[in-house]
């Protein structure tokens, strides 16, 4: 599973001129079941996206496809994680198989 952290580069004005392609991009990999969550940060420096479902490499190039990627207005960071133990029940398909 992975963390995205978007940051802002460009002023505002320029990422909501993009803003509508981007989310036409989110909408694309919800669909293919790779992005599950995601939105602005606040304040509204950024955004965040969880992922799941492929490889850093895949992922990587997903990411580059993003027109604020394209455009060079965000910044992106990766972080992987590797939930385990507990979590929330609608959240527990996430969870590694336990051993029987």
């Amino acid at each position: 599973m992975f963390v995205i952290v978007l940051r802002y580069l460009r002023p505002i004005e320029e990422v909501d001129r993009l803003l509508a392609e981007h989310r036409d991009y989110l909408a694309r990999y919800y669909d293919q079941g790779v992005f599950l969550l995601s939105g602005p940060r606040t304040p509204r420096t950024g955004g965040v996206i969880l992922a799941d479902g492929v490889d850093r490499a895949t992922l990587e190039r997903i990411l580059a496809e993003d027109p604020f990627q394209q455009a060079g207005v965000t910044a992106t960071d990766i972080i992987v994680f590797a939930p385990v133990g507990r979590s929330h029940p609608d959240l527990a398909r996430f969870l590694p198989a336990s051993p029987d």
